[in-house]
């Protein structure tokens, strides 16, 4: 969908990244500029003591790119990312907007000189307001500022932080959406578009729907444990074997008697404690107690039967080694090969969220090392070998 299309990524970590990766799954040729000693989660595994050739954090959002290393602090260096920015379709970075004014890479100034060209700036918190220059992380931006937080936690429990680059990749979808969204313009008229994704805008919008209750009504209820749920069907109970099922119990009553069929509680289906959705709110937990005893008593096996016979929705809560051997996660595209960097063979990587049957819409190669492609980008920007190796003996390039 993308070939032909240059990215040229100024950032490091994982959100941009990320977005880059997956803008290289779907053909665009992406340029990476690292700092000297190139992105920090090169250095993932080794800060916790383990050292291994492939690292598949820093593969998943990398795989496919160009590496250069510059040091953008020289008047080269800048001089050499002003130079790719001309010639690329899209500026992608993560760089935290005072820094790029101060050094002439804001999109004002480069935009100037591409006239087309999509500049995508990545933050925390977003290009204006008293907090644009903060140092902006998902656990902080998206996780905590946000207030996904303090409402995913039950009510009185402490705060908890959530998984690696989880708040990350999803701006890194929201981004990718961004820019393709500015290249359709940019194709059609000829006038590239700023593209601003921020961890604390992407965090809200994830939470969009409690955020839209807040906003209107100036209010919205905390997350309940199991026992407390206002629709107490929609839920997770344990079966025999210590598996959890997460049961999606649809509006009104539709489900009330199929569940009830599903667990032998034909008893209950007329027990007016329980036959609409406000005696079961009222009954909550009660209700949860029956339902615990009865799923007690069958595998997690015996239970995706019979919730299957009666069309309930419902899911196991997996392990992601459960996860990773799902067969529908397979079908579904949601695992790739990623090239070894070794060059010997591939390993399983999580596949970009977005699948375009019959296309070629995988890795188009392994992450880079560092800096490997320095001399052939520079070369296809017309640098000649006697200044590209001038530039290295200096420390401008790696």
């Amino acid at each position: 969908m993308l070939e032909g299309i240059k990215v040229v990524e100024y950032a490091t970590y994982m959100a941009a990244p990320g977005c880059g990766s997956m803008l290289r799954d779907w053909g665009a040729e992406v340029i990476k500029i690292e700092p000297p000693g190139g992105d920090p989660i090169r250095a993932f595994f080794q800060t916790i003591g383990t050292d291994i050739e492939d690292n598949p954090v820093f593969a998943f959002d990398n795989r496919g790119k160009k590496s250069i290393v510059v040091d953008t602090r020289t008047d080269e260096g800048n001089a050499i990312v002003r130079k790719l920015a001309e010639e690329a379709d899209v500026f992608l970075t993560n760089v935290r907007p005072g820094g790029l004014e101060r050094s002439g890479l804001g999109y004002d100034s480069l935009s100037k000189a591409n006239p087309k060209l999509v500049y995508c700036a990545l933050t925390g918190y977003g290009i204006e307001g008293p907090d644009a220059d903060k140092p902006g992380f998902d656990v902080a931006s998206f996780w905590s500022r946000s207030g996904v937080a303090s409402l995913t936690v039950p009510k009185g429990q402490e705060p908890f932080a959530l998984r690696t680059a989880f708040g990350d990749h999803t701006t890194s979808m929201a981004a990718a959406a961004g820019i393709c969204a500015a290249l359709v313009k940019a194709g059609r008229t000829g006038k590239g578009q700023f593209v601003e994704a921020s961890l604390l805008r992407a965090g809200l919008y994830a939470l969009g729907s409690d955020f839209a209750i807040q906003l209107f009504f100036d209010r919205i209820g905390s997350t309940k444990s199991r026992h407390e749920q206002i629709q107490p069907l929609m839920n997770f109970f344990k079966t025999s074997d210590d598996a959890w099922i997460c049961i999606v119990s649809r509006q009104g009553n539709v489900d009330w008697a199929p569940i009830c069929r599903s667990l032998d509680l034909h008893d209950l289906i007329e027990d007016e404690r329980f036959t609409r959705a406000k005696s079961r709110r009222a009954n909550s937990a009660e209700l949860v107690d029956l339902l615990d005893a009865a799923f007690a008593k069958f595998t997690k096996a015996e239970m995706a039967e019979r919730l299957d016979k009666e069309q309930i929705a419902w899911a196991p809560v997996q392990t992601l080694a459960e996860v990773a051997k799902d067969p529908q996660v397979h079908a579904a595209g949601a695992i790739t090969q990623t090239p070894s960097e070794s060059g010997e063979g591939t390993f399983s990587s999580p596949a970009s969220p977005i699948r375009f049957p019959g296309t070629d819409d995988g890795p188009k190669g392994p992450s880079p090392s560092t800096g490997q492609h320095t001399s052939e980008v520079l070369a296809g920007i017309g640098f000649s070998e006697d200044v590209i190796a001038d530039y290295r003996e200096r420390g401008v390039v790696a």
